[in-house]
């Protein structure tokens, strides 16, 4: 435990968790949100800014031990827009102030793959998204490389997990139909094995990366259960919660080629559709055994899942 205070930008189910794990440890926690709205707690501050504005970003971090980029910018349709300028204010927060950079990121930069994932794998992204995130850690591992920052990252799978906002991603999308009684549609083959990361998983590999020195410079990969098909998820998720088996229909792939010249949402939806293609399989032995952070229970998550996410749509 450190007295330098640990600033977490951004406070949707990846940054609240981690304020929790780093309050609960006793760490003093700033949490920086365009709102300023985040709930207090004992050790946590809530400070209202852009963290896209580096001079104000870097006042927040004065003195701080880690930065920790948990933001979530905008949809993938604001991507290109908002990620450049927000990672380069992270950057120079992190240089001036001298506090380690830890960045929360996705799989998106690996592309297609042919095998597990491991954080060593070459980044080959086929989608701007993935070129996007693959851009930002090597702007990242290039200022580490040069001394002037240190920085390190954790890429996660699709994210499962009790706080996680009904309709926030495919699977939660599937399940607020499914968890209803209602018929899902379904973007891609629903029986592919398929990662999904625990929040609460990434929340403390997060926190364990920003503290340990051993891991700065280089990426981790969060651990996570074996891969379980769309369609075994939303049987087990309605299986936990009470509801009728779960009623899938697969929304043809050009329909959704030609919903995406329409609606750009789903247009970019469309790009990232490999990761169901094939098997999509995480391989985080390494973070595993460096760090001994195991991947949450997977009936347990099922279970505080499900229990949740019918509450939510009870209310």
């Amino acid at each position: 435990m450190s007295t330098a205070p640990h600033v977490i930008v951004g406070a949707g189910p990846v940054g609240s968790s981690l304020a929790r794990i780093l309050t609960g440890d006793g760490e003093s926690v700033i949490v920086v949100t365009r709102s300023g709205r985040t709930p207090a707690g004992d050790g946590l501050r809530s400070v209202a800014a852009d963290a896209s504005d580096p001079d104000a970003l870097s006042r927040i971090c004065s003195g701080a031990a880690a930065i920790y980029n948990c933001a979530n910018p905008g949809s993938y349709v604001e991507w290109e827009r908002l990620w450049p300028p927000l990672a380069s204010a992270l950057l120079t927060a992190a240089e001036s102030t001298g506090a380690v950079l830890v960045t929360m990121s996705n799989l998106y930069g690996y592309g297609p793959v042919t095998a597990p994932m491991t954080a060593g794998m070459p980044l080959r992204p086929t989608d701007h998204k993935g070129a996007l995130r693959a851009r930002m850690w090597e702007d990242a591992r290039a200022a580490h490389e040069a001394g002037r920052i240190r920085a390190t990252e954790a890429r996660a799978s699709d994210y499962i997990g009790p706080t996680l906002p009904v309709a926030s991603g495919l699977l939660a999308r599937y399940a607020q139909s499914t968890l209803a009684g209602k018929p899902a549609s379904v973007f891609a083959d629903p029986d592919v094995p398929h990662a999904w990361t625990a929040i609460d998983d990434v929340a403390r590999t997060l926190a364990t990366l920003g503290r340990d020195d051993r891991a700065w410079g280089r990426p981790w990969l969060v651990p996570t259960n074996p891969p379980v098909s769309v369609r075994d998820t939303l049987r087990e998720l309605s299986a936990a919660a009470g509801a009728p088996e779960p009623r899938l229909r697969l929304v043809p792939r050009w329909l959704l080629r030609a919903g995406g010249v329409a609606v750009p949402l789903l247009r970019e939806v469309n790009g990232m559709l490999y990761q169901f293609d094939a098997p999509f399989e995480v391989d985080a032995t390494e973070t595993e055994e460096s760090f001994g952070i195991r991947p949450t229970t997977w009936d347990g998550l099922i279970t505080e899942t499900a229990r949740a996410w019918r509450q939510r749509l009870s209310a």
